[in-house]
């Protein structure tokens, strides 16, 4: 942002992604273009919020009025559209910051991103908390006047602008501490101006708001008194909405219609949730929760220090957002409302660590969400998958974190596997009901991506005995199945690490055959890991191969590659691990390798077996013009 300073006013441009998300949200939202009066009423109700949580500690701020409400104005010949609140207000610095800057990291590459997928722009820009930017839709011209509560009334400040390239910003006196938002309204935005439309819509959409949204009533005639008095003008307002928190009434009292509308209030959210629920808790602890599944996942789901968490109240008055003491970090996702009766007025982010009171709350709302789900996947399973595809990496970083909820995350926790097709619908409940008869392991594979996954050379012997696999491919899966070494009684096994012992599925014949060629067969793996020297820890002979000549596995005691892979990218320090390489002895590559045991082109041709592997494992080479090069040569001796 460029700023010039002349006297108390300021020429001010906007950030460039302001612009950019500006020109998003009135052109994406044109067609829904009555929730701008929903996102205004929203940023006033936040401030009242915030007001009367800084009241408790500093009445002050109340400045001997202690009226919080929202007034919407109606001016036709002017033809604005006023919403006014008494709320905490902005000073200079905050006015500048919150209206011409959008500070949240990656905003520019999403929005990038963003622009490239234009159905999802209504449902993504809301993340953003851009309500206020929404004006433009309707204004070809926005004036702010606001002053922070407890300044004198010459530190007002008033912004303005267009909704072009800039803004200005001058100082001015301001009786009255708070916002108002002037909209002057485009031509065919006079609809508007039309009392019962506004009040059509903040029945609609903004009845739940706990403060009265107050609209004048028609002008009356003045009464005897008042005429008597010479007062020929009298304004009465009235309140239009039912002033009462959402979340204090009954569940029966409360449409589905008004449920999803709280959460677009309090998600800034542009879509539906998929999912909620309402629970009042009286006993021990006295609260209520309103918890919300959201469709959409933030752009910022993966930053796990970004803010997040419900919103904490005591007794009906906001204490602060993004409470993240209420919910463990894999829970992140979830929207809503802790109201506590427990919890001193005071608190603060301090006094939350380390309270009892929380504890209880963050134990009992993480069970409620669980249980929300687990019902969901139960009786809804569409909708539950559904929710899976958007959070399910996130919830799978709960085995790790929640040791007391884990075997319920665990029965929440859905695979692609093998005879899946191609789709992550799998319980591992549903593959233990699955195994075949003496099979007591849950077999899995690890890969950077679903479809290497899907074609790794390790899988080939499961699939000719048909027995099912996981394909994990999330970044969290490898610590999931550390912390999750089994379930229901059968533990988890990498297909590639280690010796695989499928015994209990061959028969004799098939047990006699494989010894056999594995002894026929060790003066090639010698020959092989000598050729190959310390690139691999280990040559032999493989049964878990039927179609591809060569493959890498871990040995038991290591890390597999795509761990390492992760781990290295990670920055980390990984201890300098070979590969074990094993080899199909009825491939005809292979055969062809035992007969050209001594000769010069050997050494070779192990090496590109070597490179083909760890490509197939989805590991980098050292040096890939080396194997470019042995390519090549190889070709010519076959051409």
């Amino acid at each position: 942002m460029t700023e010039s300073t002349l006297g108390q006013k300021q020429k001010c441009g906007f950030q460039a992604e302001v612009s950019q998300l500006m020109h998003l949200v009135t052109h994406s939202l044109y067609s829904n273009r009555e929730i701008f009066l929903r996102e205004l009423i929203s940023n006033s109700s936040d401030a009242l919020d915030k007001l009367r949580f800084l009241a408790v500690s500093e009445p002050n701020y109340l400045e001997n009025d202690t009226e919080l409400a929202i007034y919407i104005e109606l001016d036709k010949e002017a033809k604005t559209l006023t919403v006014r609140d008494s709320g905490i207000g902005m000073d200079r610095k905050e006015i500048i910051e919150h209206l011409g800057t959008i500070a949240k990291s990656g905003t520019k590459e999403f929005l990038q991103a963003l622009s490239a997928q234009q159905s999802k722009e209504r449902e993504l820009i809301g993340q953003f908390g851009v309500g206020f930017y929404s004006s433009f839709i309707v204004a070809d011209k926005v004036t702010v006047r606001s002053r922070k509560a407890g300044l004198p009334e010459n530190q007002g400040v008033e912004w303005q602008s267009t909704g072009e390239s800039d803004f200005s910003v001058e100082t001015i006196d301001k009786k009255t501490r708070g916002t108002e938002v002037i909209l002057h309204l485009k031509e065919d935005a006079t609809e508007f101006l039309d009392a019962w439309r506004i009040k059509s819509l903040v029945r609609k959409y903004s009845d739940h708001i706990s403060f009265p949204i107050l609209m004048k009533k028609e002008k009356i005639e003045p009464s005897e008194e008042d005429k008597d008095a010479n007062i020929t003008d009298v304004e009465e307002f009235e309140t239009i909405n039912k002033a009462q928190a959402l979340w204090t009434l009954p569940k029966s009292q409360i449409s589905d219609t008004e449920y999803e509308e709280f959460y677009k209030h309090i998600s800034h959210d542009f879509s539906a949730p998929l999912a909620w629920v309402h629970n009042k808790v009286e006993g021990k602890l006295e609260y209520v929760s309103l918890l919300y599944i959201p469709k959409q996942a933030p752009f910022n789901l993966y930053e796990r220090e970004a803010s997040k968490g419900l919103k904490l109240y005591v007794k009906r008055v906001f204490i602060m957002d993004d409470a993240e003491q209420l919910l463990p970090m894999y829970l992140r996702f979830v929207k809503g409302v802790i109201d506590s009766h427990d919890l001193p007025l005071n608190v603060s982010r301090e006094l939350l660590q380390n309270n009892e009171v929380i504890e209880s709350l963050r134990s009992a709302t993480a069970k409620r969400v669980l249980d929300l789900l687990e019902k969901m996947s139960k009786e809804e399973t569409d909708k539950y998958l559904e929710f899976w595809q958007t959070f399910g990496a996130v919830l799978k970083e709960g085995i790790a974190e929640d040791f007391a909820n884990k075997d319920k995350i665990a029965t929440l926790l859905r695979f692609e596997t093998t005879q899946s097709e191609g789709k992550a619908d799998v319980s591992l409940s549903d593959y233990v009901a699955r195994m075949k008869d003496k099979q007591d392991k849950i077999y899995y594979v690890t890969a950077d991506s679903a479809a290497a996954a899907r074609h790794s050379p390790q899988l080939e012997i499961f699939k000719q005995k048909n027995i099912e696999v996981l394909l994990l491919s999330d970044r969290v899966d490898e610590w999931l199945v550390v912390h999750l070494p089994e379930f229901e009684g059968k533990s988890l096994q990498s297909i590639a690490k280690g010796m695989l012992d499928l015994d209990t599925f061959a028969n004799e014949e098939e047990k006699k055959a494989h010894e056999e060629v594995v002894a026929e067969l060790k003066p090639l793996a010698e020959a092989v890991k000598a050729a190959l020297g310390d690139a691999v820890k280990e040559v032999r002979i493989s049964h878990r191969l039927t179609d591809s000549p060569a493959c890498v596995v871990a040995d038991e005691n290591d890390l597999g590659g795509h761990v390492q892979r992760l781990l290295k990218a990670a920055g980390q320090m990984m201890p300098d691990t070979k590969p074990i390489l094993e080899l199909n002895p009825n491939h005809p590559i292979i055969k062809q390798l035992d007969g050209r045991k001594g000769t010069p082109e050997f050494t070779e041709w192990s090496q590109i077996l070597l490179s083909q592997a760890i490509l197939a494992e989805g590991g980098p080479l050292t040096d890939p013009a080396v194997f470019v090069r042995q390519l090549n040569e190889l070709w010519k001796g076959l051409l």
